[in-house]
């Protein structure tokens, strides 16, 4: 369905002697010089293109399951209009290195009549189901929902380096049954603590997840079925935005574990994307460990973060910044007189 650029292998090679070539004993920088090679092959060029103009979009949505969580539901409406304010984590963050965000509305469950045309734009439903129970969406919703995904995508589509967020109370849990039923894993080995359950929340929570599991089990594996049984409206659009991406050829960072979730169902929808992802932090929730050693990535920092909202992965954007650094700036041994 979906035509994948392969990134430039050539200019990944040609990257590679270069970096063999600087003032530097050989592979003496390490993760860098990894990360360097990748950004030449995905931007078909040695040096890569600066990396001036970085997205973060932040799927929002509500989750049937929210009743699981420390926070009330009501706390996802709330936090659309703290990012819209400017005073979210990712927020403060993403200015540091100079990085735009964008909140997409795609199922919180409220009115939001009040709030600016774009960030509604999108919008599939109000919430979703609990999916212990019953299914998270409606026949036709995940498809809308990626479609969705795919818009926005091209909404940013001149950025040089895209990063997806999320906002949800519940979230965690729908991404521990994705990626449970992506992987043939049991609900015990991927729920964590999300904002901070206690013991006994955390053994409700996997209660949920393991009768979530059992009901869908003939079902999972077709993505966009997996999508509506145990997903959501903006996760379905994360896998979507993930997708167009690559369809694009342009590189993304992947944040926690909402978008490791997201992308183990875009994978599967579009087999070759993940050539365009790096993995930006390392989540201290278990499901993100089993996507992305799945997806054969690598987290770039470990910072213990556990926010979502794309906080993690835009603390990482100065590392790839300072990876093409080397590469642009550093001198050459040839050179050395």
């Amino acid at each position: 369905m979906f035509e994948i650029p392969v990134p430039d292998e050539a200019a990944r090679l040609a990257a590679l002697e270069r970096l063999d070539g600087l003032v530097k004993p050989l592979g003496s920088l390490g993760r860098l010089e990894e990360i360097a090679a990748w950004l030449c092959a995905a931007h078909g060029s040695v040096p890569p293109r600066p990396l001036d103009d970085v997205h973060v979009v932040v799927f929002a949505g509500d989750h049937g399951v929210s009743a699981l969580s420390a926070y009330p539901r009501e706390v996802t409406a709330a936090m659309v209009r703290v990012f819209l304010a400017g005073q979210s984590g990712v927020n403060v963050l993403a200015a540091q290195v100079g990085a735009s965000v964008r909140v997409a509305d795609i199922g919180v469950d409220w009115d939001g009549s009040d709030v600016p045309a774009e960030v509604t734009a999108h919008k599939i439903r109000r919430g979703s189901g609990s999916i212990d129970v019953e299914d998270a969406l409606l026949p036709g919703e995940a498809l809308a929902a990626f479609e969705a995904g795919r818009a926005i995508a091209d909404e940013s589509a001149e950025a040089d380096l895209l990063i997806p967020g999320d906002m949800g109370i519940g979230n965690t849990a729908v991404c521990a049954a994705i990626v449970a039923a992506s992987l043939g894993l049991p609900a015990e080995d991927v729920v964590g603590t999300g904002t901070g359950v206690t013991e006994d929340g955390l053994a409700r929570k996997i209660e949920a997840v393991t009768a979530a599991l059992s009901r869908t089990a003939d079902r999972v594996d077709d993505p966009f079925e997996r999508l509506t049984a145990l997903g959501s409206a903006c996760l379905a659009a994360t896998a979507g935005f993930l997708v167009q991406a690559a369809v694009r050829g342009i590189p993304v960072l992947l944040d926690g574990v909402f978008s490791g979730a997201a992308a183990l169902v875009a994978r599967d929808i579009a087999p070759g994307a993940e050539w365009w992802w790096l993995a930006g932090h390392r989540s201290t929730e278990p499901s993100q460990a089993f996507a992305l050693k799945a997806l054969g990535l690598t987290p770039i920092l470990d910072l213990g973060l556990r926010l979502g909202e794309g906080s993690g992965a835009v603390q990482a954007v100065p590392t790839l910044r300072a990876a093409r650094a080397i590469i642009a700036d550093m001198g050459l041994l040839a050179d050395l007189a």
